[in-house]
């Protein structure tokens, strides 16, 4: 008993502490927000709420609800036929319809605006072949192109999700509806789609907060929106409360969009006693192959192949230019940053999950939860989360130093490596924390409990048999957030140091200064990257047999 008591109390003091430190600091961000809605609203508020707040709430909403219509129209169709119907070219273009993913909305963006420009090689197309001048008719520099161009980037996140839940479908449930008379399109729309809304919700839910966290895409097409509205507040009007309320906002919209998935996971359920068998595929042939082809392609070719095919021509055009200058260091930037927050990611992970298996608190484990909760926060909400309470510090630190003798020090947190690496630890722990916990939950705690009855610290218990056992797990989760690091724009444009470019960065501000085609270099070594980590998403989907 004395034993097992000094043990609890070691774990507690050790572990527990660390990590209970570890959600205090990754807390601040949020902290910082909700404490910064008591002083009050900055001067430009009323200007803001006036003018401006109507057009982010507006847009806001048509936004999200335009994108996440758009997405169902390109992830359901596809996903279901990819699912169930053999048709040529099937495997290709399982594998094409995840790799949008790979492709930021910003980089999306100013890739069709180039395209669909009257100088891009749709209209010179119209214009010397069919004699069409469409200018006018193809601006897609507005809500409707913002919508359009979000769609492609995004519909993945449904198609995936509707994917694994079409591949594991109640079959009997499907069977018992043709049975019974109905075709198979009122089977899919009577059966199949009820039984998978709670997989829908789930996929549409990150596609809400990828909008509501999108910056560059509306940025360049002009629209005005909250992620815009809190940059401007911050850079233009010098207000950061201006910016603290908007952020509240936004969160406000952000917690909305969790809540509604949260309820629709609990009112929608179905449940099997018996073991399903997989659906089994049918071949489609003549009109139906190309129908199902052309539903499936379409959407493949306008989210990676056509975007894709632009940026490596533009590049090709560019070779020497301006895209490719100080090239290598951005390169170096980015991987260095996306290396460095990965490990971090991966740590902290380790640390919180471990504590939560050494004690088992429902508070901790609620708290940890929390502690994950950034991923679900717009990167432009933690930025300003980040940068005041660094700003505090730098000012004390700097009074500090003055007094003892130290002057001239400068700001040594806000506009650092340092910020924002803890910035970007805040928005993706959640991608580290995931897969790792449902790996250590594989483990189970048998091995944990032989290693302490044998007389091993919780240390050398994580150390020799936990961490070697997950290698592949640990690997896989940092390379998620590695990906995410590296094509994350509104976090980075706010907290980089000065004059310090990543290729997202780099690539957004040349579109933005209309160097298109000089933007395609960095923009392609993001998407090649990004490629990687999908591929193993893929392998994850279709690794049962009947996949």
């Amino acid at each position: 008993m004395v034993q097992a008591f000094s043990y609890n109390l070691r774990s507690f003091n050790g572990w527990v502490l660390i990590a209970s430190f570890t959600m205090v600091i990754l807390g601040i961000p949020i902290y910082t927000i909700l404490t910064g809605l008591i002083p009050g609203p900055g001067p430009n508020w009323a200007h803001l709420v006036t003018y401006l707040l109507p057009d982010y709430l507006i847009n806001s909403s048509i936004l999200v609800v335009g994108t996440a219509l758009l997405t169902l129209l390109w992830g359901v169709p596809s996903a279901w036929f990819v699912s169930t119907f053999e048709f040529p070219g099937r495997k290709l273009l399982e594998w094409l319809l995840i790799l949008p993913l790979a492709i930021p909305t910003y980089i999306m963006a100013f890739t069709y605006a180039g395209m669909v420009d009257y100088a891009g090689p749709l209209q010179t197309l119209l214009r010397n072949w069919f004699d069409l001048n469409l200018a006018s008719s193809l601006d897609i520099l507005n809500i409707k192109g913002v919508m359009f161009v979000l769609s492609l980037a995004l519909f993945p996140y449904v198609y995936v999700i509707s994917r694994a839940a079409f591949l594991t479908q109640y079959r009997s449930l499907i069977e018992a509806s043709q049975m019974l008379g109905a075709s198979a399109f009122r089977s899919f729309f009577k059966v199949v789609l009820p039984v998978s809304r709670p997989a829908l919700v789930a996929g549409l839910t990150l596609v809400i907060m990828e909008v509501l966290n999108d910056y560059g895409a509306v940025k360049y097409y002009g629209v005005r929106t909250f992620t815009t509205g809190i940059f401007r507040s911050w850079f233009s009007y010098e207000d950061p409360q201006a910016a603290i309320y908007l952020s509240s906002l936004l969160l406000l919209f952000v917690f909305g969009a969790l809540v509604f998935e949260r309820i629709q996971r609990g009112a929608v359920g179905f449940y099997s006693n018996t073991v399903e068998r997989p659906l089994r595929r049918t071949k489609a042939t003549g009109r139906s192959a190309l129908g199902v082809i052309l539903v499936c392609g379409i959407p493949a070719v306008l989210g990676f192949v056509l975007p894709c095919a632009q940026l490596l021509l533009w590049t090709l055009e560019s070779k020497g230019q301006i895209g490719f200058a100080n090239l290598g260091e951005m390169i170096s930037n980015s991987f260095i940053l996306a290396s460095v927050a990965a490990t971090l990611c991966v740590v902290v992970a380790i640390v919180l999950i471990f504590a939560t298996r050494l004690r088992s608190s429902i508070i901790l484990k609620t708290s940890v939860r929390l502690s994950t909760m950034g991923y679900a926060i717009p990167g432009a909400v933690i930025a300003v989360g980040v940068m005041i309470p660094f700003l505090f510090i730098d000012k004390q630190l700097i009074l500090w130093l003055s007094k003892v003798g130290v002057e001239n020090s400068g700001l040594i947190l806000t506009g650092t490596v340092l910020g924002l690496l803890f910035a970007y630890v805040v928005r993706f722990l959640a991608v580290a924390f995931n897969p790792i916990e449902s790996g250590f939950a594989r483990l189970g705690k048998p091995l944990h409990e032989v290693g302490t009855t044998l007389g091993a610290s919780p240390w050398t218990v994580l150390r020799k048999i936990n961490l070697p056992l997950l290698t592949g797990v640990l690997l896989s989760a940092g390379l998620l957030v590695f990906i995410d690091v590296l094509k994350e724009l509104p976090l980075t444009l706010i907290l980089r140091p000065f004059n310090f470019d990543t290729l997202a960065t780099r690539s957004f501000e040349l579109a933005s200064d209309e160097l298109i085609a000089a933007a395609a270099a960095p923009s392609l070594i993001i998407i090649l990257t990004g490629i990687i980590p999908i591929h193993l998403l893929n392998r994850l989907i279709t690794k049962r047999k009947w996949a």
